[in-house]
């Protein structure tokens, strides 16, 4: 039955246009919610008839509080037809599951005409003309994403409106790494291989640096925010790692590298804070816990290269690690001790350095499994889906 809450949540995502309209942060957050809940209770095991009498009460409701989907001459019926335009063929199908009319003598579904998809097409083609210049027009594939969003999350988070020059601090040396602070788009941070981290905000204009964090001896390779902003480590060339306050960028603590080796990549376990990971030059990531400055016992690992780039996966239990060499290894993190167990080992492009990763899970039906953005020296972005079903990627 688990067809019976993905119904359920596409109600929620039809209707959900009409939520806050001046908060649509607000109606992403509540859609990523309810698909959360949803989920869980799809696992409690409730009989199937109790599902469907909620998944009809739930549209009354909805019904009875935003008004009818297809009130005729309306802009709201305009509105929500390019919602409604905007469904995935998952959805479609669990309508044809529900509605015994879709079904022929022998119980299989009846066959669409190409002529409805092409005339689908020009719906959608004339919904993406009409969209505002400059914005991004989704895929077929992205449809649900942006129906589940109200129809303004891909133009909000990835159009952009110019490019502006804003800090120049950094001008004598290289910039590796500039990261926002944790759910605050109006604070970021960048380090240099001139060995500072600068600390900047901003809102409200003009854009200022707040303060500058110095103390390494040579270049800063990379750093990270903590879960509330508060601290920032910093790993460099000197072979050191250091600790930060972020709210008056004294130094904490300063902690070698225990091979001696320079640091070249740090990440925070995303659930306990206490322990970072970190990669050197000697092909080696470390767990260490920046409370007490020592290794984590098992918490060590070698790679067949220089340790570029670390991301965690949300919850915190697979850490992914690149190399220099065009490798990237999953580990298997046990919360409770820090142990990190060696799982597999992708190449990307053997001889090419991985220089990044991003982990992100999707909360669409068009991307269940965990995403890796990578990127790779060979003039490529590649997003790879590390899944149940195995590895799949997607040049970008």
């Amino acid at each position: 039955m688990a067809a019976v809450w993905q119904q359920v949540l596409a109600v929620d995502a039809r209707y959900n246009a009409y939520r806050t309209p001046t908060f649509p942060q607000f109606r992403t957050q509540y859609i990523r919610r309810r698909s959360q809940l949803l989920r869980e209770n799809a696992k409690a095991g409730h009989p199937p008839a109790l599902r469907r009498q909620y998944l009809r009460l739930r549209g009354q409701l909805l019904g009875q509080r935003y008004g009818p989907l297809s009130e005729p001459g309306s802009a709201r019926a305009y509105s929500n037809s390019i919602v409604r335009s905007s469904r995935t063929t998952l959805d479609r199908m669990e309508d044809f599951e529900d509605d015994p009319r879709a079904l022929g003598a022998r119980g299989h579904r009846r066959s669409v005409s190409r002529g409805s998809y092409q005339l689908q097409a020009q719906m959608n083609r004339a919904v993406y003309e009409d969209r505002p210049p400059g914005s991004v027009v989704p895929t077929s594939a992205a449809e649900a994403s942006r129906a589940m969003a109200g129809d303004t999350s891909l133009s909000e988070n990835y159009a952009f409106a110019g490019m502006y020059h804003v800090f120049d601090q950094h001008v004598d040396e290289a910039v590796p790494r500039v990261r926002f602070a944790n759910d605050d788009r109006h604070r970021l941070a960048c380090c240099s291989l001139d060995g500072s981290i600068s600390l900047c905000q901003l809102v409200p204009a003009p854009p200022t640096v707040l303060r500058v964090l110095r103390g390494h001896t040579r270049g800063v390779s990379d750093f990270a925010w903590s879960l509330s902003n508060d601290i920032l480590v910093s790993t460099s060339l000197d072979a050191t790692m250091r600790i930060w306050a972020s709210e008056d960028g004294r130094c904490i603590r300063e902690i070698p590298d225990p091979d001696g080796a320079e640091l070249l990549c740090c990440t925070f376990q995303p659930v306990n804070n206490n322990l970072t990971v970190v990669g050197n030059a000697k092909h080696n990531v470390h767990v260490m816990n920046i409370s007490t400055g020592k290794k984590v016992k098992g918490g060590s690992s070698k790679l067949t290269g220089r340790v570029l780039a670390l991301s965690f996966d949300a919850p915190g239990r697979l850490l992914w690690a690149g190399d220099d060499r065009g490798s990237v290894f999953s580990f298997l993190f046990d919360m409770a001790t820090g142990k990190l167990t060696k799982a597999k080992r992708l190449v990307v492009h053997e001889g090419s350095p991985v220089t990044s990763i991003s982990a992100r899970s999707w909360v669409s039906r068009e991307a269940r499994d965990p995403s890796l953005l990578i990127n790779a020296c060979l003039n490529k972005l590649l997003l790879y889906s590390d899944g149940q079903r195995g590895h799949v990627c997607a040049l970008l």
